[in-house]
């Protein structure tokens, strides 16, 4: 029987007993009093009845409610698991495919890395076993493969500064003219060793010199013309450069595979390549369009494509490049530097590394400076006391004692008149200097250009430079021109047309085509190619009119 059941019962007797006039138990009549008290104690027991019958259905109610919550709690943690499986399943697959990209990523550092070892290694047995070989083939090898090794380093470092923010710019001034000729120089053999042409064409006037980072502008360029020989396979490629308002504009264009459109942007992702087999086939790690892009842009430029499969691509550099107001004090007016006006200046350079101090001294002492080295940082110490350089080449990383040590104990006894150079194969050790208040006055990343070289040591040593073959040095030797006959005039009517447009490569195959096939045109073309390689086109075209 129910709680409410026994309430009702007890309700219902309440309510007989008070309609009844006597109740007979046992054959005794029940007093009045009694009556009352067990109808009082059937009033209590129905109310005990129906509060615990409330209490019951308020507890069911609750423990009702509770199992809903609970069943309610359930779902959502079983929801809450399903959103994690899948969170965890997606970054399952992320982590896969990062893994797997790093995996292909290291592969094909490992290949880029033997490859040019390889080469060194083998040229360097070679040298050890024969003395047959050619200096100029060995070095030359070896020399493309440091570079190889060189670019895939600072491909590397410069993916880890730009993602950590800390990629450092300068301000150089830089020889514009000289540094396209420079790069273009460096594919030509490149691309005559897969049949290709490489031609170069000037639109208008260059200045001579611009404001920009040197180093990444010279990157950008390899890293563009790099590509348009790596996917060519027959015709060639051709840099055009246009300058208007303190703006260049660049483009490589090739006769190469080509890129579908799906792949445009895909191609200036890091460590991605296009998805066509012939690309695929290509060395390379894919790192050379991601940091261009990232290069131009962090430069104020922009890099954009147009391409057609089968037919070729062709790539724009689109970037501002401000004149100087003048040329900078102590920066070399020509590539082949023979020495500098004044007396000798001296030269200290300190590093443990035997081949870096006989590369400076090979590189300095022919431009008739009085070098002295010295393999570490006490032995630099005593030998700065003994001859008193104008300036140190300093490196930082020696077993004694860091270098910036040695630069603080060279500026204290020293002082300011002495010109102190960091140099390191640490990039991420560069300090500016240079404000009155470092020890040093420049920093120098190895492996180091000659051209940077000479810039720091002009700038510091405020040099004025002689060129190997300045235009009044030119004049003073070179013998009055002679008329060349008749055979030569097609090829000085090519190189009118070709001075038309400034297609420097173009000319110089005229001029090859000349000392050719017209006899006794020998001393006259050298003469033109030592103003083509100055880059005096003007004055070219003056003695093609002298000799035509």
């Amino acid at each position: 029987m129910s709680l409410g059941q026994a309430a009702l019962q007890c309700v219902i007797c309440a309510l007989l007993l008070l309609r009844s006039r006597a109740i007979i138990v046992g054959g005794v009549e029940v007093s009045d009093a009694m009556r009352q008290i067990i109808l009082i104690g059937l009033i209590v027991a129905a109310s005990v009845a129906v509060t615990a019958a409330i209490i019951l259905i308020l507890t069911r109610r609750t423990i009702a409610a509770a199992d809903t919550a609970h069943t309610r709690r359930l779902g959502q943690e079983v929801t809450a698991h399903r959103q994690t499986h899948d969170k965890l399943e997606q970054a399952k697959e992320i982590a896969e495919a990062a893994n797997a990209a790093k995996t292909r990523y290291l592969v094909a550092v490992s290949h880029e890395i033997r490859s040019p070892l390889n080469a060194i290694y083998g040229y360097a047995q070679l040298l050890e076993r024969e003395d047959t070989i050619p200096p100029s083939e060995a070095g030359g090898v070896i020399r493309r493969s440091a570079e190889h090794l060189t670019n895939l380093v600072e491909g590397l470092l410069d993916i880890s500064r730009i993602e950590s923010g800390v990629l450092e710019l300068r301000r150089d001034i830089v020889r514009l003219p000289a540094l396209l000729d420079q790069v273009v120089e460096m594919f030509q053999m490149q691309a005559a060793t897969k049949n290709l042409t490489l031609d170069y064409v000037v639109d208008g006037r260059l200045p001579r010199f611009v404001r920009a980072d040197e180093k990444r502008l010279r990157q950008i360029l390899i890293n563009l013309l790099s590509n348009a020989i790596k996917y060519t396979q027959a015709g060639g490629a051709t840099m055009t450069v246009r300058y208007r308002s303190q703006t260049a504009v660049i483009d490589v264009t090739d006769t190469g595979i080509g890129i579908a459109p799906e792949d445009l942007d895909r191609i200036f992702e890091p460590f991605e390549r296009g998805a066509s087999p012939d690309a695929a086939m290509q060395p390379g790690i894919g790192l050379g369009l991601a940091i261009t892009r990232v290069l131009a842009r962090i430069l104020g430029g922009e890099i954009t494509v147009s391409s057609e499969v089968g037919k070729g691509s062709s790539f724009r550099l689109h970037m501002l490049l401000p004149e100087p107001m003048e040329p900078p004090a102590g920066a070399p007016t020509h590539d082949r530097v023979i020495g500098y006006d004044g007396v000798p200046r001296k030269i200290l350079m300190i590093d443990d590394n035997q081949s870096q101090l006989t590369v400076v001294q090979r590189l300095l002492r022919p431009l008739h400076f009085d070098v002295a080295v010295a393999s570490d940082g006490e032995a630099g110490l005593a030998l700065a006391a003994r001859t008193q350089p104008d300036l140190v080449l300093l490196d930082i990383q020696m077993p004694d004692c860091d270098g910036w040590d040695v630069a603080r104990m060279l500026r204290a006894s020293y002082g300011r008149a002495l010109k102190i150079v960091m140099v390191s194969a640490n990039a991420h050790e560069f300090r500016v200097g240079g404000d009155g208040a470092s020890d040093h006055d420049a920093f120098l990343t190895k492996p180091v250009e000659l051209d940077a070289l000479l810039d720091v040591i002009g700038r510091q040593l405020e040099l004025r430079w002689i060129a190997g073959m300045t235009q009044d040095a030119l004049s003073a030797i070179a013998p009055p021109a002679a008329r060349l006959d008749a055979t030569a005039q097609p090829y000085l009517a090519d190189m009118r047309r070709h001075l038309q447009v400034g297609h420097v490569s173009a000319i110089a195959r005229s001029l090859s085509d000349l000392e050719v096939n017209v006899p006794g045109s020998a001393a006259t073309v050298a003469g033109m190619r030592r103003l083509l390689e100055e880059f005096d086109l003007r004055a070219l075209a003056r003695r093609i009119d002298d000799v035509g």
